[in-house]
C-alpha cells in the first residue's frame, strides 16, 4: 500500500476526499460584519431560542448539521461518522447536539483549531476507506466562552487591547469518497508550541508561533511555497497574531503578502465593530470556511486554499495557576479540482 505520509508531520490524501456539502451559522454581531451574506443562517437572536448560552451553542450545531445534510440530500443515518468539538468543558455542546442520533461520533478538543482538526481527521477516515460519508462540525458562542474562560457578562469587565471577540457561530462539512468537490489534497498535523505567553487575553501572540511552525512544516514536507496557494488563511490569530506570523516568515526571507489572511480579521469590521484584535473561537474559522471560503471555491473565485486552524490550549485553571498558553495549528489544503 502506498504511504500517504510525507516529511516529518504531513500527509497527502491519495483519494482526495470530496466536500459534498457545507453549512455555516452565525450570530447577531457576525451578521453585522463584512461576511454577513455568506452565512446560511444569521440569527438576530443570540440565544437561538434557547434558555441558556450553552443550549444556544448546541442549537447552532444542530442547525448547521441539518443544513449540511439537506444540501447533500442525506439523512442522519447515512453518515458513517462525525468528528465534533467545541470550547465548552467536556465538549458538552457537541455531545448534546449529537445525542440520540445514532451517528458514530468522535468528540474532539483542539480549542479554536477544532474545525481544521475535525476536517483533517474526517479526511483521513474517508481517504483510508474507513468511512464513506463523514461530517466535521464545530462551534463557539461569545457568551458561553466569556462565562467559562473569563467573567460572566454581567460583571462588565474591561477588555484589553490585545483581546479578541469569540465568534458566535458554527460550521459543518460533509466529506465523501466522491462528489463535485472542492477536494482535500494534503494536510499537516501540528505539534504543540509554547512561546511562553502567560496573558490569556493575548491569544494571537500565543498562537502565532504554532501557526508559523505548521505552515513552515507544510512547505518543507511537501516541497511547496506560498506561491502554490491562492490563499493561506489562519484560524483566528487576529490582527496581532497575523502580523507576528508575517514577520516570522519575513525573517526566513519569505513574504506571504496579500495571499495570507486570517479568519479573525475577515469576519468582523475591525474599524467599525468593537472587537479589538478581531475574532476568535471554534466558530470563527468554522463559519468563515463553511460560508465565505468554500463559497468562493464553488464559484471558481478561489482554487487553491491552505486552511490553518489555530488553537490556544489553555483552561481557566491553568491560567489561574500561572501557566503559559501552549498552542497548536493544523493545516489542510483544499483544491477545486483533483490532481
Amino acid at each position: 500500500m502506498e504511504s500517504a505520509h510525507r516529511g516529518k508531520q504531513s500527509i497527502v490524501f491519495t483519494q482526495q476526499p470530496a466536500i459534498l456539502s457545507y453549512a455555516s451559522v452565525a450570530g447577531k454581531k457576525e451578521s453585522e460584519g463584512p461576511l454577513k451574506a455568506t452565512f446560511d443562517v444569521a440569527s438576530k437572536d443570540t440565544a437561538f431560542g434557547q434558555k441558556s448560552w450553552e443550549k444556544a451553542e448546541t442549537q447552532m450545531q444542530k442547525t448547521a448539521m441539518e443544513i449540511a445534510l439537506q444540501k447533500a440530500d442525506l439523512k442522519e443515518d447515512q453518515l458513517d461518522a462525525a468528528f465534533v468539538g467545541d470550547l465548552l468543558n467536556q465538549c458538552v455542546g457537541s455531545s448534546f447536539s449529537m445525542r440520540n442520533k445514532s451517528i458514530p461520533t468522535f468528540g474532539l478538543y483542539g480549542a479554536c483549531s477544532t474545525m481544521a482538526e475535525s476536517l483533517l481527521l474526517a479526511g483521513m477516515a474517508v481517504n483510508g476507506g474507513y468511512a464513506r460519508k463523514v461530517m466535521a462540525l464545530t462551534s463557539s458562542h461569545f457568551a458561553s466562552s466569556e462565562r467559562q474562560y473569563r467573567f460572566p457578562l454581567g460583571y462588565g469587565g474591561q477588555r484589553t487591547p490585545t483581546a479578541q471577540w469569540t465568534v458566535t457561530g458554527a460550521g459543518a462539512v460533509i466529506l465523501s469518497q466522491s462528489g463535485k468537490g472542492p477536494y482535500l489534497r494534503s494536510a499537516t498535523v501540528g505539534s504543540i508550541v509554547d512561546a511562553g505567553i502567560k496573558d490569556a487575553n493575548n491569544m494571537g501572540a500565543a498562537m502565532a508561533p504554532a501557526a508559523y511552525e505548521t505552515i513552515r512544516a507544510h512547505f518543507d514536507d511537501l516541497g511547496l511555497g506560498p506561491e502554490d496557494y491562492d490563499l493561506i488563511v489562519t484560524g483566528d490569530l487576529g490582527k496581532l497574531g497575523h502580523q507576528v506570523v508575517a514577520e516570522l516568515f519575513e525573517k526566513d526571507g519569505v513574504k506571504l503578502g496579500q495571499r495570507y489572511q486570517d479568519c479573525g480579521m475577515m469576519i468582523y469590521d475591525l474599524e467599525k465593530q468593537d472587537v479589538h484584535c478581531g475574532g476568535s473561537g471554534c466558530g470563527c474559522s468554522a463559519s468563515v470556511l463553511c460560508g465565505h471560503l468554500l463559497g468562493r471555491m464553488r464559484r471558481g473565485q478561489l482554487n487553491r486554499l491552505l486552511f490553518c486552524g489555530t488553537g490556544a490550549l489553555l483552561s481557566p485553571l491553568s491560567t489561574q495557576q500561572g501557566e503559559s498558553v501552549p498552542a497548536v495549528c493544523h493545516a489542510v489544503s483544499i483544491f477545486t479540482e483533483r490532481s
